[in-house]
């Protein structure tokens, strides 16, 4: 996840785990590429001399940091759960509890699959996308709408899924929206299906 501060002790946040990140970066890792692991707050572990961890919370954070290593890249795997929000205004101090509501105003973070997306050379860039409803059209157009070359899709209708779970079960999508389905896994089992796809990509 990244989470979006409010004050100097509360943030905006979800549900993710990291869980499926990091496989995906041991999977890429463990067939010999060199891995440049951008998290988001987590307490996922890895170990390996393949993986160089970068750590950061914020979106903004998370942007600048894939915009570092992504002229370098020839693959970009897109797996966070960004906020789509943050809070228009932080408090420089924790805010009291009082009687009356609070109303906390939100502003767009970028988007930072739209902007590699944009700046696109010769990577193969890879997105997620979580959805509830219309899964396979909303991820079809957001292959358009960013640039993509693959898309993985994620639905939360389906039981295992999703965020918090050592499952997965996912579809492939790629440019010209051909989709292979894959059966419910574990996030480890899933992370090399995903890989393999990739490798048949660019091979």
């Amino acid at each position: 996840p990244t989470y979006e501060a409010i004050d100097p002790v509360r943030f905006i946040g979800n549900h993710s785990s990291g869980k499926m990140g990091f496989e995906i970066a041991k999977a890429a890792a463990n067939l010999g590429a060199e891995v440049f692991l951008i998290s988001g707050p987590s307490h996922q572990k890895v170990n390996h001399s393949f993986i160089h961890r970068v750590d950061v919370k914020s979106a903004e954070e998370m942007y600048n940091a894939c915009h570092k290593y992504y002229g370098e890249a020839d693959i970009a795997i897109l797996s966070a759960a960004v906020a789509d929000y943050r809070p228009k205004n932080v408090a420089t101090q924790k805010i009291k509890k009082k009687d009356s509501s609070l109303v906390i105003e939100l502003e767009p973070t970028k988007d930072i699959l739209k902007s590699l997306g944009e700046a696109k050379k010769n990577q193969l860039l890879v997105g997620f996308a979580l959805e509830t409803e219309n899964e396979v059209e909303n991820a079809k157009g957001k292959i358009v709408k960013k640039n993509l070359d693959l898309i993985i899709l994620n639905s939360l209708q389906d039981k295992g899924a999703g965020f918090a779970t050592d499952t997965n079960k996912i579809t492939v999508i790629d440019a010209e929206f051909n989709e292979k389905s894959f059966e419910l896994k574990s996030k480890k089992a899933v992370a090399v299906d995903i890989i393999n796809e990739i490798i048949n990509k660019v091979s």
